[in-house]
């Protein structure tokens, strides 16, 4: 067993859900995810967000509006786009192919949407390839996702009532790391930081509990998450602190800011949003983040390795 710090490309393809989960748990808070829309234009056009976002210190490569039934990711150059074998099957390898340009694990957003949620603007519909719904799951494990994030984005109408139930159905068709919690209200009332909720999704058997970062969303303070990362963590979960409130295209010192907060909360994961200018945070935010929980020495590691090695 290794932390998620020492892990290299060769690393992470042996590993599974639990080794994954470990390796972040030994890295005592020194884990950074960074996000990216797959349907914008890349941020540069030579090489793919998830390129840009490894070489600035990312760990964890998340893939936000990404359809499991129509695969792609903008800048990333496929083996074999929706190819089809005998059986009429889609052996899509693209999630394999960020694997192999970054060294890194790959995840998606899948939102659960709740068509009966009490919503506070007009909300999206979604295809079922972004939703939680039992054959997404399934092909989300057959696409070689490491990881799936149950969440919601703006005017989705994700409720934590369809998230809870959708832990369970991810623990029966997907098997893979799961991340459970919202960002923001993802377009319906109520509020964003549920106690009871975060109990019942670690109950419900998600691996990390997903939590706004303070100053992200309005009232939640670093007191407040600490007390409720406590919480979970008693009940053998991970926990996550997410910039997902457009934060990720502020200054640096703003991003320091949350980030510290966060580790004093107690957390385990560092994520960082995709609306900078082309569906990813600012290059140099995600290396302050990186920075500011861990040091230069490991955010230029990683940033250098090669996803060979």
């Amino acid at each position: 067993m290794k932390r998620i710090l020492d892990c290299r490309g060769s690393d992470f393809r042996q590993m599974g859900r639990e080794e994954l989960k470990q390796a972040i748990r030994a890295a005592e808070g020194r884990t950074i995810m960074a996000e990216t829309v797959v349907t914008s234009q890349p941020l540069l056009p030579e090489v793919s967000n998830p390129e840009v976002m490894k070489a600035f210190g990312a760990d964890m490569i998340l893939l936000n509006m990404f359809d499991c039934f129509k695969p792609v990711v903008n800048g990333v150059e496929s083996y074999s786009i929706f190819q089809s074998n005998a059986a009429g099957s889609v052996d899509e390898k693209i999630i394999q192919k960020i694997k192999e340009l970054t060294g890194l694990p790959v995840g998606i957003n899948l939102e659960p949407v709740d068509p009966h949620a009490n919503s506070l603007e007009k909300l999206y519909s979604l295809p079922e390839g972004r939703t939680a719904t039992e054959n997404s799951l399934a092909m989300a494990k057959q696409l070689g996702c490491d990881f799936i994030c149950l969440t919601g984005n703006p005017k989705s109408g994700v409720t934590n009532e369809k998230i809870e139930q959708a832990i369970t159905l991810a623990n029966k068709h997907f098997g893979g790391l799961i991340i459970a919690g919202k960002m923001h209200n993802a377009g319906t009332a109520g509020s964003v930081f549920d106690l009871d909720a975060f109990s019942r999704f670690a109950d419900a058997g998600a691996d990390v509990i997903l939590f706004p970062a303070p100053g992200t969303v309005p009232g939640v303070r670093e007191e407040t998450l600490a007390n409720a990362i406590e919480n979970v963590k008693n009940k053998g979960a991970l926990t996550l602190a997410a910039i997902g409130t457009s934060q990720e295209g502020a200054d640096e010192e703003t991003i320091r800011a949350i980030a510290l907060s966060s580790k004093r909360a107690g957390v385990d994961i560092f994520h960082i949003g995709d609306a900078g200018y082309s569906g990813m945070a600012l290059p140099e935010n995600i290396q302050t983040l990186s920075i500011t929980v861990r040091g230069k020495r490991h955010t230029y590691i990683r940033m250098a390795a090669s996803a060979l090695r």
